[in-house]
């Protein structure tokens, strides 16, 4: 993992980069609580966590007065209601049965949790989220649920060989975006395209997100074993 002077010198180089075109999310799995902070303290105003009992041992010591906190991994129905009021945003809603779980525990809490759809993209087999074309009728589904509120749309595309980009994924991503925003249901503002992640968040605003998920390229390599 980088010291505070790699990472404070990694946001700031980041920072310039997105020229305010997206806003920076810190992914910040494995991260201890201490360098969360000193993230938030360079300017981090945006952290986004992959495990529930990794949010949950951290949360306590995570300056949360200067952050928002993202979930934005694989989730399971039964984990839910374990951070249901512990998050900003669910960006990784990838079924309708999590999508009930998230309103039902929402309604229970007397909250509207803002939500982003996740697709799958390269329809890879190993990855979750709704298939490209099942895209709109799920967005709908969502829509419909009162304590949800339906924000955008995030994907993680496949992994690209190392002279090619993920450029033809995010432009599709995008066309579905745009085509989904423009239905102008009364539930929902369409104004979050999550896409791109340390090798790629350059290609990825260009095609159109405005919204990254950073992590190695500001913590440095970490062990997840």
């Amino acid at each position: 993992m980088n010291t505070q002077i790699e990472v404070a010198n990694n946001i700031e180089k980041i920072k310039a980069e997105l020229n305010g075109r997206a806003r920076l999310l810190a992914a910040t799995k494995t991260v201890p609580p201490e360098m969360i902070n000193f993230a938030i303290d360079c300017g981090i105003d945006l952290i986004g966590e992959n495990r529930v009992n990794e949010l949950l041992e951290k949360y306590p010591f995570i300056n949360r007065s200067r952050t928002e906190i993202h979930f934005i991994g694989a989730l399971q129905t039964n984990k839910v209601k374990y951070i249901i009021d512990k998050v900003d945003m669910i960006q990784s809603v990838d079924r309708e049965s999590l999508a009930l779980e998230i309103e039902r525990q929402a309604a229970k809490h007397n909250l509207v949790m803002p939500i982003l759809a996740e697709i799958n993209i390269g329809k890879e087999e190993t990855k979750s989220g709704i298939a490209p074309e099942e895209a709109a009728r799920f967005c709908g589904f969502l829509q419909s649920l009162p304590h949800l509120k339906l924000k955008g749309l995030m994907a993680i595309p496949p992994k690209c060989e190392k002279n090619r980009n993920n450029g033809e994924y995010f432009c599709k991503m995008q066309k579905i975006f745009i085509d989904i925003s423009h239905q102008n249901v009364d539930n929902s503002i369409m104004d979050i395209l999550s896409l791109g992640m340390s090798d790629d968040y350059l290609s990825a605003v260009e095609n159109g997100s405005n919204l990254v998920r950073v992590g190695s390229a500001i913590f440095g390599k970490r062990n997840y074993n």
